[in-house]
């Protein structure tokens, strides 16, 4: 998808590898995290299903997570695509969308990450991401708002996230 101007371009794949447009989101927030269930940031789950279901309750269907499962980072996503599932949801009760497995770097990175990095580059205008639970937002807009660290928690995310519901 070297041509993709926009978010609403990528149609990544859910589980059973089927496309999930991206254009089913437009007017919507999206927070899109690259995952792993075997990280000491795996708690963030928790986390990210708190804010998910804190600000559902507030505007609907206008906020969207989507969690991209990602074994890049010492190994720690090695299951299937139906393991990481069953996982997120016994342990963590996920409600919101997690994806299929991609990758976040390298030659075979998913040209949604690709575009992601480049539309919002790290510190020092670095594009790599770093490890797992990375974090971007996406406006209303279709444009992307912040990148944040896997340091950064889910819940400290709310203020940006209701900020950019507003506009």
């Amino acid at each position: 998808m070297a041509s993709a101007t926009s978010f609403y371009d990528f149609k990544p794949l859910n589980k059973k590898s089927v496309e999930v447009p991206l254009s089913d989101y437009k007017g919507k927030v999206v927070l899109l995290v690259n995952t792993a269930s075997k990280c000491g940031f795996t708690p963030q789950f928790g986390g990210l299903e708190k804010l998910y279901k804190d600000v559902k309750a507030k505007h609907g269907d206008d906020f969207i997570i989507l969690g991209f499962p990602c074994n890049q980072f010492g190994g720690q996503d090695p299951g299937s695509d139906e393991e990481i599932q069953s996982f997120c949801q016994i342990n963590y009760g996920v409600s919101f969308p997690v994806l299929q497995k991609v990758d976040v770097n390298g030659d075979s990175a998913s040209p949604l990450f690709e575009w992601l990095k480049n539309e919002k580059p790290g510190i020092l205008g670095l594009k790599r991401i770093k490890w797992n639970f990375e974090k971007f937002l996406v406006g209303k807009d279709g444009q992307v708002k912040g990148r944040w660290a896997s340091t950064t928690k889910p819940e400290s995310l709310e203020s940006v996230i209701l900020e950019e519901l507003s506009k």
